[in-house]
């Protein structure tokens, strides 16, 4: 849940500077932010939390690799930033990827325990037979 309390607070901190440099970044950056707020929100209140990790994960993933993607090729619009920006490239780097391994972590433990977690999922209904019924013989 810090980590995502991190990575959120580092995020917002740079949404205005690059909405005003390529909008679509600052976009990106608030979204970010705001889906990482909700995800540690989801990990203190949810039962099972599989989502939220998960989602988390796939955030924390894709602002890792958009950041090394900014730094070599570029992103669309030419976009294109040079060295780590430190505190917040180290520090985002930092947070971003404790998340992942904090998630595979509680995967890991949750399985080891014979506790694997699993998507939501639907109440056991019984069939339904269509046809004539027999038993009122």
């Amino acid at each position: 849940m810090c980590c995502a309390v991190g990575n959120s607070l580092l995020h917002t901190a740079l949404v205005t500077d690059h909405l005003e440099e390529m909008f679509y970044i600052g976009v990106l950056f608030a979204v970010g932010s705001a889906v990482m707020l909700a995800v540690a929100v989801a990990l203190v209140v949810m039962r099972r939390p599989l989502i939220a990790w998960l989602t988390g994960s796939v955030v924390s993933l894709g602002m890792i690799v958009c950041f090394a993607l900014s730094r070599t090729v570029g992103l669309p619009g030419g976009y294109h930033e040079a060295g780590l920006e430190p505190p917040y490239g180290p520090a985002s780097l930092l947070v971003e990827g404790l998340f992942v391994m904090a998630f595979v972590a509680w995967l890991g433990d949750r399985v080891a325990h014979g506790d694997a977690p699993a998507l939501p999922y639907r109440t056991h209904r019984e069939p339904v037979s269509f046809g004539a019924d027999v038993s009122h013989r």
